[in-house]
């Protein structure tokens, strides 16, 4: 079916998708971030658009002071009496299980309706023939529960009542009902969202069961593979455009020899779907990344909430200004990327070969670049530049340990980039981390343009500061949830930012 895979490619984790009038639209998790809840739009499941987000405003999720990995968890979007809703549970000293509706897709969205009686993660949202609101979520520990509500008030209409425990693997979670002809499904995730995590469902006469696993359970799993996507799971399925159904699903791409490392995080993938005997035939996910180069430089006549950036915490439009100039300009309070409220914007990384750069005035300030996946795990680099020298500095921070390389440079035009690529799958080259990463420093004229020709390639022009092992700053080490976010960020004074360029190729 898919004929590009991963169809969401880099952070964009715990898909959910629905179709409107031939039209789909799917919303994943942000955790820590803002604007929250990305909704992208398709008509064909394959070329995907960004066309607003759920939460545009802090006070729609109270994310403030949800630790990391603390906030929006896994979204349901489905569309009922001509509303589109999305219902999350947003964790931990957050407001908890929201209801979201809107007129249009894109938004606005409500400020939201919470619904106390869901004290559980991934909630999800279904009505029977009468109307009737049913909420299916998780409980760690439990297993899925549902509750009829009122979606007006949030109001519980009955007790929490326990719905199916799974198969009896670990963490069942990600609950999804839907109907299909005369029968009830119930499909689920099981086994963690790490390398045991799977696909499961159940059939029930009612939306309350009670639901029988089906014997051929995991449905969708890469478990114990040499798949080339790890983690499969968290899963909703859709009427494909050719009638036929198809599933979306999280997973990730490890890379290096050992394939145990992903710099990418959790992304959005795609596969077909066939049913036999009224179970579904789930077919293996491909990888089949989008080919070519990708080349952004980045627009800043269109917001930065609205040109898919995001920012911890706060709005890019919290942190970031334009100026006349048009570059972007951020000031930072004396603290790093470790500060729960960094001066930072970013964007997701979608390739593991890329160069992310930009064009750095650090006269007033020290500000550069970074790649950040918590408060304890990013790295970057930065500058300040006196007048007379600019001092860059690389920065790695692990689990909380830091370290810095330095650099001088003659004062003028600085160029600062971030290149990220694939570690080699050699054996005799002893490489088994996720990617490379090298931070670069380079002068470069008054005036020139960053992507001129040969401006970055002159011997002596630029300096690798630092070279970094990508594994440190994967997925699986850092344990986040998210992926690796790519941005530029200030630590002190003001700092403004140009042409600012992702380069990527599959």
């Amino acid at each position: 079916m898919s004929s590009v895979n991963p169809i969401l490619p880099g952070f964009n984790p715990d898909p959910s998708i629905v179709r409107v009038d031939g039209v789909y639209y799917l919303v994943t998790s942000t955790f820590e971030y803002l604007p929250g809840m990305p909704v992208y739009r398709s008509e064909d499941l394959q070329d995907w658009t960004l066309i607003g987000h759920v939460a545009t405003r802090e006070e729609q999720i109270g994310i403030r002071h949800s630790p990391t990995p603390g906030g929006v968890f896994a979204p349901t979007i489905r569309f009922h009496d001509g509303l589109f809703h999305v219902i999350v549970s947003v964790m931990f000293n957050a407001r908890g299980c929201v209801l979201f509706t809107a007129d249009q897709p894109e938004g606005p969205w409500s400020d939201g309706v919470e619904i106390p009686a869901v004290d559980g993660i991934d909630p999800d949202l279904a009505w029977d023939d009468d109307g009737v609101a049913y909420v299916t979520y998780a409980v760690m520990g439990t297993g899925i529960l549902q509750v009829r509500v009122d979606l007006e008030t949030g109001e519980a209409l009955t007790e929490p009542r326990a719905l199916w425990s799974g198969t009896g693997l670990h963490a069942p979670e990600g609950p999804h009902l839907f109907r299909r002809g005369d029968d009830w499904y119930l499909l689920i995730a099981e086994g963690g969202t790490e390398r045991g995590h799977t696909v499961a469902i159940a059939r029930g006469a009612s939306p309350e069961g009670p639901f029988e696993g089906f014997a051929g359970n995991p449905i969708l799993t890469a478990r114990s593979t040499s798949s080339p996507v790890q983690n499969v799971g968290h899963a909703d399925l859709i009427e494909a455009p050719d009638g036929g159904t198809a599933l979306v699903a999280l997973g990730v791409r490890p890379s290096g020899f050992t394939r145990s490392f992903s710099p990418l995080g959790r992304e959005t993938f795609l596969t077909r779907v066939e049913w036999v005997d009224g179970w579904p035939s789930v077919e293996p996910i491909v990888v089949a990344p989008r080919a070519g180069r990708v080349v952004e430089l980045l627009d800043t006549s269109v917001p930065l909430d609205r040109a898919g950036w995001i920012a911890v915490r706060r709005t890019p439009s919290e942190v970031a200004s334009v100026d006349a100039a048009g570059r972007v300009v951020l000031t930072g309070h004396g603290t790093d990327l470790a500060d729960p409220l960094p001066a930072f914007v970013g964007r997701r990384q979608s390739h593991i070969d890329m160069t992310f750069s930009a064009r750095v005035d650090a006269t007033g300030g020290v500000g550069g670049l970074a790649a950040r996946h918590s408060e304890a795990h990013w790295f970057g680099i930065d500058a300040h530049d006196d007048g007379a020298m600019i001092t860059v500095t690389a920065r790695a921070a692990l689990a909380g340990f830091t370290h810095e390389w330095r650099a001088k440079l003659p004062s003028g035009g600085l160029v600062l980039s971030i290149r990220s690529r694939a570690s080699s799958s050699d054996l005799a080259k002893l490489e088994v981390g996720g990617d490379r990463i090298q931070l670069v420093a380079a002068s470069v004229p008054s005036g020139a343009p960053t992507q001129a020709p040969g401006v970055l390639a002159r011997a002596g022009d630029e300096v690798v500061v630092a070279e970094l092992d990508g594994r440190y700053w994967a997925y699986e080490t850092t344990e986040s949830f998210t992926g690796r976010v790519l941005g530029l960020y200030a630590i002190d004074g003001t700092v403004a930012f140009a042409d600012v360029t992702y380069d990527g190729r599959a």
